[in-house]
């Protein structure tokens, strides 16, 4: 059996419905979103945990009954007393999507706070996922401290999975957002940036140019998400390649695309697949998402 742990902020999601005035209630987040279809991608020889923090009241009660109910491991998802999950709510136009926030007093913001925890987390762990937005969510020692134990868990042989999800209004300016990121990156195996938001927040000027500033701080590969466009990668034999993806036939909403990309291709490449043959799993896996509403789409995913 192998074991994957996804790191980062799982959050109740109000979308719209389709009826005026009604909303829908589920459970989100990006690290999770992928963790998601991790577990609906790989079979039973696989072990998908979450690794977070949430409060002891109902809220958080019913969003670890779902990952539970979705075969994601909780264990280590600690319980704090004084807190609650964050929520958000999703705006849609033309399949675009914009969020409303309420998680400045998330438990989530302590998931690293406790460093045995977060050791015992990793332990035995085959690879660790993570985002920028784990990173953003956390106070400076705890952004210190989980870099320190995924930086010891790749030494140990781990594999670390960054995908830097750039949200600059989690952060007190972009230079500390860029930072950071950097000091993420250096540590990762694999880096999953997007090139809108590297282009805007880095200045690229072409995917090419994320690949090789992600190479240059120290990740060994990188794969370069671009919407409907070709994906651009980078392994650890130095060579560059563009590989186009086939556009998806009806986009609902684009809410987890990067997300599914990320756990179709990683879910792809733990089974053996090549690079290529990873990328087009991803994307596929990311268009049936897209066609639907919502970040967690029930039984897209192809166990493989």
């Amino acid at each position: 059996m192998g074991r994957i742990v996804s790191i980062g902020e799982c959050m109740g999601e109000l979308s719209e419905t389709g009826t005026p005035g009604t909303l829908g209630m589920g459970f989100a987040g990006d690290t999770l979103n992928t963790a998601y279809y991790l577990r609906q991608s790989l079979g039973s020889d696989w072990q998908v945990d979450y690794v977070s923090a949430v409060g002891t009241d109902g809220l958080s009660g019913r969003m670890v009954e779902f990952l539970n109910g979705e075969g994601i491991g909780t264990d280590h998802i600690r319980r704090l007393a004084d807190k609650t999950i964050g929520l958000y709510h999703i705006t849609l136009k033309d399949g675009e999507r914009s969020f409303t926030y309420w998680r400045n007093d998330s438990a989530a913001r302590q998931l690293a706070s406790d460093p045995a925890t977060l050791a015992r987390a990793l332990e035995g762990a085959d690879l660790a996922y993570w985002s920028g937005i784990t990173l953003a969510i956390l106070p400076n020692q705890d952004r210190i401290a989980l870099i320190e134990a995924l930086s010891q868990f790749a030494g140990r042989g781990g594999t670390v999975v960054f995908d830097p999800n750039l949200r600059p209004r989690l952060w007190d300016n972009p230079e500390t957002m860029r930072g950071w990121i950097h000091r993420a990156a250096a540590i990762s195996d694999l880096c999953l940036p997007s090139f809108e938001d590297e282009a805007t927040w880095f200045g690229d000027r072409d995917p090419a140019a994320t690949v090789r500033r992600y190479i240059g701080e120290g990740a060994r590969r990188v794969i370069v998400k671009n919407g409907a466009a070709e994906v651009t990668y980078q392994g650890a034999d130095g060579a560059m390649t563009t590989l186009p993806i086939p556009p998806a036939e009806q986009v609902v909403d684009t809410t987890a695309a990067g997300d599914s990309f990320n756990a179709g291709y990683l879910a792809a490449e733990l089974c053996g697949a090549s690079t290529s043959d990873a990328i087009k799993a991803g994307a596929r896996l990311a268009s049936r998402v897209i066609g639907a509403r919502g970040a967690l789409v029930a039984n897209v995913a192809t166990t493989l």
